[in-house]
């Protein structure tokens, strides 16, 4: 009797675990409606920016530049802990717009980093994947921002994982970078293929015909 009572709560969990995944699938890139009361304007959106060394963060700002600041509040920006740079011209961001005082500046380990050996890796990303799930327990976000970096990932996966149990929807927002012109980033092939972002944006019409799920929107910069 007991055997039989464990398969049958492993069954039953195993099938509330895959309807749970098939109605996230299924959810994934559908429009977000936010709460808001009939008749009052939407309410703003807590929204975690990833940033990344380099052109990323220089495609990021540009995005960042026409946002509707008033509708993504807080804003949360993360950049990887040796990326010093990325989070200065966030900070710059928005002390121009005279709205630092809604934004939060963090930083995140790097899963590996330029040259690192991969076994001494394994170690560096299990503390990467803790501290991002960490900063994410932390922010959780409603909306995810991100557009190449690596760092992306491991928190993109975590905010996935958060729909399934239902900690918290989290809608993640990818734009592949304007370098990108024949085929997709590592990042953006993860989150391409396992369906882990919810609106996904190329700026080149071959990806596009490539990728069938993404989103054609032009030159951004």
């Amino acid at each position: 009797m007991g055997w039989a009572v464990a398969i049958t709560l492993l069954i039953a969990a195993a099938t509330l675990i895959v309807t749970r995944l098939l109605y996230v699938f299924h959810r994934t890139g559908k429009p977000h409606k936010p709460s808001s009361s009939k008749g009052s304007a939407p309410q703003p959106l807590s929204t975690l920016i990833v940033l990344g060394s380099g052109g990323h963060t220089a495609e990021m700002i540009n995005l960042l530049s026409v946002l509707q600041r008033d509708r993504f509040a807080p804003r949360f920006y993360i950049a990887a802990a040796t990326d010093n740079m990325s989070l200065q011209k966030a900070r710059l961001l928005e002390e121009n717009a005279d709205e630092s005082s809604s934004s939060q500046f963090m930083q995140i380990y790097r899963s590996r980093e330029v040259g690192q050996s991969y076994f001494t890796s394994v170690l560096t990303t299990l503390i990467a994947l803790a501290h991002g799930l960490w900063l994410m327990i932390r922010i959780r976000p409603q909306v995810i921002l991100c557009n190449g970096p690596g760092t992306c990932v491991p928190l993109c996966v975590i905010a996935f994982i958060f729909k399934v149990v239902g900690i918290r929807w989290s809608s993640v927002f990818y734009v592949e970078s304007i370098a990108r012109v024949q085929r997709l980033s590592l990042s953006g092939l993860l989150l391409y293929k396992l369906r882990i972002a919810d609106q996904f944006f190329v700026q080149w019409p071959q990806l596009q015909k490539k990728y069938p799920r993404a989103h054609y929107v032009g030159c951004l910069m």
